[in-house]
């Protein structure tokens, strides 16, 4: 059964793939779900970072990192650098390239090698951010935090925003653009509960608990972006997975039709074969 065991040498490949597939769809599922159900501690934090507010009055507090009048504008854009996040990736740069252009004075800081080979004909001289999964997600936030900061403290930049992939659901994925700095929205929040409280010993500088509070939630913010970067990569990765394992499953009963029929054949000449040697025998 000559053809038939070629074929069935292909269906075993095909079926060794469909499996391997299917499990990396299921780890990329799994990735999903378990990043989406953590997102509630962002939450939680900003519940209690806005509740923190109700203590003191920083309303009337000016800081560079909560007002600023400086138009020189840092983009920080995020990319991803997993596997079949391409198209992702090129409406992230896109969206960057497109905002770049409303602002006259506009720096870029990539977040990822792949977003900054993309980014490098628009911006030579950005700051580039590598190795995010060596480094890790928090240090990472925290790296770029220290870049802005020192950026707007020394008046070379004076508001941020950054664009990121964003997951609306399991199968809608998109760049998403956000102000991060000023964070002139911590204040208006906290003016909604200064009168509730009548008096509050502050034992540091208002200008000190501002700058605290101010960085603290920067480096939540970014490490917020980062870990929607990474919920992304999951769907888009289960999604090209579904798609690659659809047609390897059309692939797999396409052979599985082909080895059926030719180990009929082989099966039918066989048979034949036997059959010619017996009437040959008995002349």
């Amino acid at each position: 059964m000559g053809k038939a065991n070629k074929i069935k040498g292909d269906l075993d490949d095909i079926v060794e793939l469909v499996q391997i597939i299917q499990i990396l769809k299921d780890v990329a599922d799994n990735k999903f779900h378990t990043l989406a159900n953590r997102k509630d501690r962002f939450a939680r934090f900003g519940e209690s970072f806005v509740e923190f507010f109700r203590m003191i009055s920083l309303s009337r507090v000016r800081h560079p990192l909560v007002s600023n009048d400086n138009p020189r504008t840092g983009l920080v854009v995020i990319t991803s650098e997993a596997g079949f996040m391409g198209d992702l990736n090129t409406k992230v740069v896109r969206a960057a390239v497109n905002e770049q252009a409303k602002h006259k004075d506009c720096t870029i800081i990539a977040v990822g090698k792949k977003g900054a080979a993309k980014l490098q004909a628009v911006a030579k001289d950005m700051k580039v951010f590598e190795e995010i999964e060596d480094t890790g997600l928090y240090q990472v936030a925290i790296n770029i935090k220290d870049y802005l900061y020192t950026e707007i403290m020394e008046e070379r930049m004076g508001r941020a925003l950054v664009i990121y992939p964003w997951s609306k659901n399991f199968m809608l994925q998109k760049s998403r653009l956000v102000k991060l700095l000023p964070c002139d929205e911590l204040l208006s929040k906290q003016e909604e509960f200064v009168d509730s409280i009548e008096s509050v010993i502050e034992e540091s500088d208002s200008i000190d608990i501002i700058e605290q509070l101010s960085s603290m939630w920067m480096v939540c913010r970014l490490y917020e972006m980062l870990h929607d970067t990474s919920i992304s990569e999951a769907a888009a990765q289960s999604q090209q997975l579904e798609t690659s394992l659809q047609k390897m499953q059309k692939t797999k009963k396409g052979i599985q039709m082909s080895f059926r029929s030719a180990k009929k054949d082989d099966i039918n000449k066989s048979m034949r074969e036997v059959f010619t040697s017996r009437m040959m025998t008995r002349r």
